[in-house]
């Protein structure tokens, strides 16, 4: 048992880091993106408004909640292996 939660933990640990690096990565990236169609564009006003709006659109994305995948397909794939490992 003292096996398993030490796995839960590890697992938890590294999946939380791999989230956060794939959530700032993926915020960085929508964030360059936004300022080079601003400047495409040639727009005028503030930059910062632009870049913040499209920001908060982003965080209401289904892209940004796939994210959470991170944590779920691993889960899955390891209960799947546990399983079929014991009672397969």
């Amino acid at each position: 048992m003292a096996a398993l939660a030490r796995l839960v933990i590890v697992g938890f640990i590294v999946l939380t880091v791999i989230y956060v690096s794939l959530s700032l990565w993926s915020r960085a990236v929508r964030r360059e993106r936004l300022e080079q169609r601003w400047a495409e564009k040639g727009r005028i006003g503030d930059r910062e408004a632009f870049v913040r709006r499209g920001l908060e659109r982003y965080d209401a994305s289904i892209r940004r909640k796939l994210l959470l995948g991170v944590y779920v397909i691993p889960t899955v794939v390891v209960a799947a292996i546990i399983y079929i490992t014991n009672y397969g």
